[in-house]
């Protein structure tokens, strides 16, 4: 099946759809500029939304968008500007699904909301780590729909406490993915690094929603929970791995 790719800069989001449906594109790019816009009008209201790194009480008729980044928020422990960015992918792919969309998938700051009716890989950077872009996962039909979120202490402008090269969290929903990652990403820190990992996954072992979580750290990578097929990448290539994790790794790296 032939898919459609664009990207779109909206004020501060640099966004990525793939999709079946052109026509769909169009139908989300509104539709997320209409809920930056509700977002932007409530921060003006409530500019203590932005600040704080605990979770909030919102009004019931609060908009949309900020309902879903509080409730992904009080779920993961954390601020509701932490699932910003993955909430507005998931209005983003439910507005193409509206559409008619069968194969939607948007990326925004690196998280991802998607659903889709065939196969689907993803990559996973992380920075200076072994492991940066030579790793994906493939997801089949019945891993959808999808919300992966990644956070990082060493890459990107995103508020992080730790010191994680990547902390990828698989969930339903992109807002929770989002939410999560940043509660995982904030406890992989300190100079015990295999410690520090341990201690992210069982972060996320505690976080309702959460499927599965990949957190690397150095020459150290733990997983914890259910992920999809892994995949290795060679250049523009991506081979199905049935083999241990650690057969694609340089010979000192850990998995824990």
């Amino acid at each position: 099946m032939p898919l459609v790719q664009h990207r779109e800069i909206i004020k501060e989001s640099d966004i990525f759809f793939k999709t079946d449906k052109a026509k769909t594109i169009r139908a989300a790019i509104l539709i997320i500029k209409h809920h930056r816009n509700q977002l932007e009008l409530y921060i003006a209201q409530h500019p203590q939304i932005l600040k704080t790194l605990e979770p909030i009480r919102i009004e019931k008729d609060a908009p949309e968008i900020i309902s879903l980044m509080a409730e992904a928020g009080e779920i993961a422990g954390v601020g509701p500007m932490a699932a910003v960015a993955g909430a507005l992918a998931d209005l983003g792919v439910k507005q193409m699904v509206k559409f008619g969309a069968k194969v939607a998938l948007i990326e925004d700051g690196g998280e991802i909301a998607g659903i889709s009716n065939i196969s689907i890989n993803v990559g996973i950077f992380a920075g200076n780590s072994p492991l940066s872009g030579k790793i994906g996962f493939r997801f089949e039909t019945e891993d959808f729909p999808i919300g992966l979120g990644t956070s990082s202490g060493t890459v990107g402008h995103a508020l992080s406490f730790g010191e994680a090269d990547a902390a990828t969290v698989l969930t339903n929903n992109a807002a929770l993915g989002d939410a999560a990652a940043t509660a995982v990403a904030n406890m992989v820190k300190g100079p015990d690094l295999e410690k520090s990992v341990q201690n992210g996954l069982e972060i996320a072992e505690t976080i309702e929603g959460v499927r599965g979580a990949l957190i690397i750290r150095g020459k150290f990578a733990g997983i914890v929970g259910k992920l999809p097929q892994l995949l290795k990448i060679t250049g523009k290539s991506w081979k199905i791995l049935t083999q241990r994790y650690a057969n694609i790794l340089p010979p000192d790296f850990i998995i824990l």
